[in-house]
């Protein structure tokens, strides 16, 4: 997968402004559609994210267009807003529990209000992020993923334990955890974490402070690939993190293989405790995946 620069990726997101950008874009230059997806999503969910409360101030006038005949979508292009989160307002406005709406958009066949039916398939339609549809997604991403990494590391006979396996034990948890560690591409490794995602310098960062640097700090030094690729040019990672796309962590051999499966995972270095920071208002990220 390719590894983009900052003027790159944002000229891409700058085009992905639906989701036939997507496909128009990988019919005519060929670019991965999964990756122009990755890309349309980062710029879709950080503007609902930056937006979300400012729209949400408007919910009283969206419920009156919807009352006088506009529908979910309609209104959602009012707002130049995700239709699934418009809906969510709509009807928590309208006093709509909330297992009842999502119960709704995973089977809207059994929604009896057939103005509610239309409206509800036309917005999952539209919407291919905050859809089930669009969690799916993410998850058999994620799985493929997932699949890869253990392939590559069955592969070359090297012992570790899953995410699955270990949580509960410790605070955070990557997705491979390495019997014994190895060395690759010049850095001893201990754990290896799995992202289905491109890693420009927002997700990077996130990734960083919320998982990558706890790993560090528990178990040494690791990897972290991104199977769609990364941006190239940004800030240097913390020491201890090496990252890595898809395509060049598969083309590399470690160099200790062989090293058997781990009775138990070593045990984790005192986790320094975070600075408190001060409270901020939440998003309602309840349609988020």
């Amino acid at each position: 997968m390719p590894q983009l620069n900052r003027a790159e990726y944002s000229a891409l997101s700058r085009e992905l402004r639906t989701y036939d950008d997507v496909i128009r874009l990988h019919k005519e230059r060929g670019i991965d559609q999964d990756l122009l997806l990755i890309i349309y999503t980062h710029r879709v969910t950080r503007d609902a994210t930056r937006r979300y409360y400012s729209v949400l101030n408007h919910t009283r006038e969206m419920v009156s267009d919807w009352n006088h005949g506009k529908s979910y979508t309609e209104i959602a292009r009012k707002w130049d807003f995700p239709p699934v989160l418009i809906a969510q307002m709509i009807e928590k406005q309208k006093n709509t529990p909330r297992k009842v709406f999502w119960d709704g958009f995973r089977r809207p066949s059994e929604i009896s209000d057939l103005r509610i039916r239309r409206e509800v398939e036309e917005a999952m339609q539209a919407d291919w992020i905050y859809s089930p549809r669009g969690g799916d997604i993410q998850r058999e991403r994620g799985i493929r993923g997932e699949d890869r990494l253990q392939n590559w590391l069955k592969k070359y006979g090297i012992g570790f334990r899953t995410e699955k396996e270990l949580r509960g034990r410790y605070t955070k948890t990557p997705d491979a955890l390495l019997a014994h560690p190895i060395w690759l591409d010049g850095q001893e490794v201990s754990w290896i974490e799995s992202k289905a995602n491109f890693g420009d310098d927002v997700e990077l960062g996130r990734n960083v402070r919320k998982q990558l640097l706890p790993y560090v700090q528990m178990f040494g030094q690791g990897v972290v690939v991104y199977w769609f690729g990364y941006m190239t040019g940004g800030k240097p990672t913390p020491p201890g993190i090496k990252v890595l796309d898809g395509d060049a962590f598969e083309a590399l051999a470690p160099t200790a293989p062989g090293t058997p499966a781990m009775e138990q995972p070593p045990s984790p270095k005192p986790m320094p405790r975070e600075p408190q920071r001060p409270q901020r208002r939440s998003v309602d990220r309840s349609a988020y995946f």
